[in-house]
């Protein structure tokens, strides 16, 4: 299963979902991931019914999820956990810790910064101005310079 413009499978923590609800955007989540995969931890975090886009796999080693979130959250931790079981996975992080943890056990990642830099230069997102400040109102740390590395 090959999803949106990703060559992978994308899998999900918490943190990217949330945001997305959050500014009322999940559209644009499903524009840039038209598939998304995420764990039944990251389900419960999220509060809410998850879009029929978003399907849930279990993690088939626990005790991995358990290893990992003595470092990391459940929701991070469960993510990695799945994307170390998948196959051309890529796991979609905002954490600096899960990404930094991530990057040590050689997962692909990105963040909501990456997913919209690629989007707007696909010309997916026209108005990327807009959905920076949503974010930025919702409180969602962003990086000082995330015009210039969307833009770049």
């Amino acid at each position: 299963m090959l999803t949106g413009f990703y060559d992978k499978i994308v899998i999900s923590d918490t943190s990217c979902l949330i945001a997305f609800t959050n500014i009322n955007r999940l559209n644009l989540l499903q524009t840039l991931c038209p598939a998304i995969i995420t764990t039944p931890e990251v389900a419960a975090e999220y509060k809410s019914p998850l879009p029929q886009w978003v399907t849930i796999r279990a993690v088939k080693d626990e005790a991995k999820i358990k290893s990992i979130s003595t470092l990391l959250g459940l929701g991070e931790s469960s993510a990695i956990a799945l994307a170390l079981e998948t196959e051309n996975a890529l796991v979609i992080l905002d954490d600096k810790r899960a990404r930094s943890y991530a990057k040590n056990v050689g997962l692909n990642y990105t963040g909501i910064v990456g997913l919209l830099r690629l989007g707007y230069k696909k010309g997916l997102i026209q108005d990327i101005d807009s959905i920076i400040s949503d974010l930025h109102a919702i409180q969602f740390h962003l990086p000082d310079n995330v015009e210039e590395l969307i833009k770049q």
